[in-house]
């Protein structure tokens, strides 16, 4: 971590600067670098000499039905180089190509366009093989896997009812589940809309545990290896990215141990210490989190949910993003847009979702909302500032009105710490 004078944050796919206004003192802290590896040639050997694994090509030998469930277009997980490597194999393991099935996860998200598939897995693959979004809102197209303290478990019928189950995924800090990859696409981005919405509910993101970074006693964690388990997940692919998006370590094969190896890394990268906490924090998000307020609205929690606290009392979070899609186009973006919307403030909403039933969708406007009672949240460039201001939270054109802003709640000569990758952070404040 040191101060800069010239310092520019993600926005779009491209960057924006910040402007070092007179009074205000600035730290930057970044994901360590990591040393780049080539994905193609790193995968091979990986799917040849595979973690707590026979290789893909034995364990599918045999298979007349697989399923590979691959993330939507909100992962970077280099699913088009990883998947027709994958489906290479299953063709040398004598499985026919109409004997698989690609499931894109979409969680609640919105339904992935042509577009997606095709930039995801490309020409021949889509022409080749059948390639569907998971339907977590179709009861006749789920199944159910029994329940996990108290919560039950549905899954996409493609996945449970193949012969092998195998995903991709990017290992990366999340909010609930500590760090993402390959059982969460499976369980939550293949889930059931009644195991998306109880896995989410306040009950349990207010369990101990339930914290971003933590593996280590986490229910969530648990809950979704559990589904994932019995949803049949044999053989996972998963990648972890630098801050510049440059893929710097795979790994496949048994799930949890190819997933232990990989937080592993990704631990060593994304984990900061910070020495003291800040008036303000500036959250750089980038492509493809900043396209929605949904998504790029998680760089507020990450923040604010840190294993520590990082901003004093008061402080204030700024969030660069244009948020073209606004709140998002899916069921779930909707659902946590009206919540927020409808809430006369972020207290009454808290309290409103602690007692009654939450939709899925809604625990993102839940987890928000609990940084807003606290914090002032300020967007900034986003095409979108109606809603940013109906969800309780500021829009400023540009950086600097952000940042007079905040000084003006904060103090003239407040301590501003910007995080340009703020979801590739786990910070811990003092």
């Amino acid at each position: 971590m040191v101060p800069q004078q010239s310092i520019w944050v993600p926005y779009g796919s491209g960057m924006l600067e910040v402007p070092a206004l007179p009074g205000l003192s600035f730290d930057v802290v970044e994901p360590k670098p990591g040393l780049a590896i080539d994905l193609a040639s790193s995968l091979e050997e990986c799917l040849q000499q595979p973690l707590a694994s026979v290789p893909l090509r034995e364990l599918a030998r045999g298979a007349s039905k697989v399923c590979v469930v691959f993330t939507d277009s909100t992962r970077a997980a280099g699913d088009e180089v990883i998947v027709p490597a994958v489906l290479s194999e299953l063709a040398r393991a004598g499985v026919s190509a109409q004997g698989v099935t690609l499931v894109c996860g979409i969680g609640m998200h919105r339904p992935t366009t042509v577009e997606e598939k095709r930039a995801k897995l490309g020409d021949a693959v889509l022409r080749t093989y059948k390639v569907v979004d998971s339907v977590p809102q179709d009861h006749e197209r789920l199944r159910y896997l029994g329940e996990h303290d108290g919560i039950p478990l549905w899954v996409f019928d493609e996945v449970v009812d193949a012969d092998l189950v195998i995903a991709t995924g990017i290992v990366e800090p999340h909010q609930y589940a500590g760090y993402s990859g390959g059982r969460k696409t499976v369980a939550i981005g293949a889930g059931g809309e009644e195991t998306i919405a109880a896995s989410h509910s306040p009950r349990m993101l207010e369990r101990p545990g339930a914290r971003l970074g933590n593996i280590e006693g986490n229910p969530f964690h648990e809950l979704i290896t559990t589904s994932a388990k019995r949803a049949g997940l044999r053989f996972i692919v998963n990648i972890v990215r630098d801050s510049l998006g440059r893929v710097v370590a795979i790994g496949a094969g048994e799930p949890t141990h190819a997933f232990a190896e990989l937080v592993s890394t990704a631990r060593n990268m994304y984990e900061i210490q910070l020495a003291k906490q800040y008036d303000i924090v500036i959250a750089g998000v980038g492509h493809p989190k900043d396209t929605n307020l949904y998504q790029a609205s998680r760089a507020a929690t990450y923040v604010y949910f840190a294993p520590r606290p990082v901003l004093r009392p008061g402080g204030v979070i700024i969030i660069p993003a244009r948020a073209e899609e606004g709140p998002g186009q899916g069921l779930g973006e909707q659902r946590f847009f009206e919540a927020l919307r409808r809430a006369p403030s972020p207290e009454g909403l808290i309290e409103e979702l602690r007692n009654r039933a939450t939709a899925a969708g809604e625990q993102r406007a839940y987890m928000l909302a609990r940084v807003l009672a606290e914090h002032s949240v300020i967007f900034v460039g986003t095409s979108c500032p109606e809603a940013v201001r109906a969800c309780h939270m500021r829009a400023a054109e540009t950086m600097e009105e952000a940042l007079q802003y905040a000084t003006a709640v904060t103090r003239r000569d407040a301590e501003v710490l910007v995080a340009p990758h703020a979801l590739l952070c786990v910070l811990r404040g003092p």
